[in-house]
């Protein structure tokens, strides 16, 4: 432990982003308790408090490379797992208004575990970190505050009579979607945390499947994914995991695909891509299919705040929850985990710094996904120019990376927010898409 600083950060939930959370802590505080209403067995089946993890999850490229940083060795051993692994731009075949758009290298690692499993083998590493405990059956009651600061959390164990108050040096939540920081920072007096909203109304509904299939379009790849557009709003992903093949429907503003076999491989029969019905309607389904509503994306904008307490740090879904048809969740949580490292590893935390250089990382992917949904004429959220300029020019360049893998290469390193946003302005790119392609 030479070389920690002496104290004790609490993380509020297990999940993704508290796991990674606690992984960059251990590195700093002598102690890290994580506290998860959950029993958190580290097996790979979907959990109750993540009605999400039933469905098919992106690792984006940029996530794959920060979790190998964090965990030496981990894709490999995904890999031995028999985890799918292979290059984004190869291994998946990526459709835009029912068109493929071009393969081509991108150096950029996908790796198909499934959220279950990899939450499950994040969290075994954390759990072997010596100076990381986790608390399990205990419900998060409130924060304990003084003088301008956060000093503890009160929990209750579901077997405990009274609430109990746990000390720290730093409380960092990780509850994800649910969060209840910004209702707790009103009761102490401070200022309402402003909020974004972008309410598309989506639903997604997945269904897992036995193999072999007797018709197999992804072969040896990872997965084939028809992309909700506006022109052609039913999307999906077909997947091969580990130990089956997933198809998730999409569905917005209130286009909801079944939970009956039935009407789910109706639902499917509509997708503009009839490769993914050829592919499962002789399938033997593992079970019913399984449904999620996601109503909004909402940006919590804690960098607004005029005041905040020290002491106090909110990461993941718990400060901005994305679209989950985009993939980013899992990406930007490990995104944001290397900015509360470089916060915590020279001092103590100032959470208006912080919270302004988490601003700068979710801004990139908020307005890819955010404007991206934007370009649907029924979702209601603020259209700014960026917005409406945008959703003229990347319909635009996804139509010639049919024919270019150049402008394919590019499109997915920015969606694998490898590259920023601004890449695809570039003046070679620009020129490209004018000209429909090479």
């Amino acid at each position: 432990m030479d070389g920690l600083r002496r104290g004790h950060a609490v993380v509020l939930g297990g999940s993704i982003a508290g796991t990674l959370a606690a992984r960059v802590l251990a590195d700093t505080y002598s102690t890290v308790t994580v506290v998860d209403r959950d029993v958190l067995v580290d097996d790979a089946d979907p959990r109750h408090a993540v009605p999400q993890g039933h469905h098919i999850h992106a690792l984006l490229a940029r996530g794959q490379q920060i979790l190998e940083e964090l965990f030496p060795g981990l894709t490999g051993a995904l890999v031995a797992e028999g985890v799918p692994v292979g290059d984004f731009g190869t291994s998946l075949s990526w459709y835009f208004n029912g068109q493929m758009i071009e393969k081509a290298e991108t150096g950029l690692v996908c790796v198909a575990a499934g959220r279950p499993l990899l939450e499950a083998r994040l969290r075994a590493r954390v759990r072997a970190l010596p100076n990381v405990t986790y608390r399990e059956r205990t419900d998060i009651v409130g924060l304990v505050s003084a003088t301008g600061r956060i000093t503890g959390v009160r929990v209750q164990g579901h077997d405990a009579e009274q609430p109990e108050t746990l000390a720290a040096d730093l409380v960092v939540d990780a509850t994800g979607r649910g969060s209840r920081t910004a209702r707790w920072l009103q009761e102490l007096g401070y200022a309402a945390v402003p909020e974004e909203r972008v309410k598309m109304d989506l639903t997604y509904t997945t269904c897992d499947f036995h193999g072999p299939l007797s018709y197999d379009p992804i072969g040896d790849d990872i997965a084939l994914l028809p992309v909700a557009t506006p022109a052609m709003p039913r999307g999906a992903i077909f997947a091969r995991l580990p130990d089956r093949y997933a198809v998730s429907l999409t569905g917005i503003l209130g286009d909801r695909p079944p939970t009956d076999i039935d009407g789910f491989m109706e639902y499917v029969k509509s997708l503009p891509v009839p490769d993914v019905y050829k592919a499962v309607r002789d399938a033997e389904p593992m079970g019913s299919p399984q449904t999620f509503r996601f109503p909004a994306s909402v940006r919590r904008h804690y960098e607004a705040m005029p005041q905040l307490p020290d002491g106090l740090l909110v990461i993941g879904d718990a400060a901005c929850v994305f679209n989950p048809v985009y993939g980013q969740g899992m990406t930007v949580a490990a995104i944001e985990t290397t900015v509360l490292a470089a916060h915590v590893r020279d001092g103590e935390p100032q959470p208006r710094a912080y919270f302004r250089d988490l601003a700068k990382v979710i801004d990139a992917p908020w307005t890819m996904s955010a404007g991206a949904d934007l370009g649907f004429p029924g979702v209601e959220g603020h259209r700014t120019l960026q917005t409406r300029l945008g959703n003229l020019y990347i319909p635009r360049l996804q139509a010639a990376a049919v024919h270019d893998g150049r402008l394919s290469a590019a499109f997915l390193r920015s969606a694998g927010l490898v590259d920023p946003p601004t890449a695809l302005m570039h003046p070679r790119i620009i020129a490209r898409v004018l000209r429909g392609g090479r």
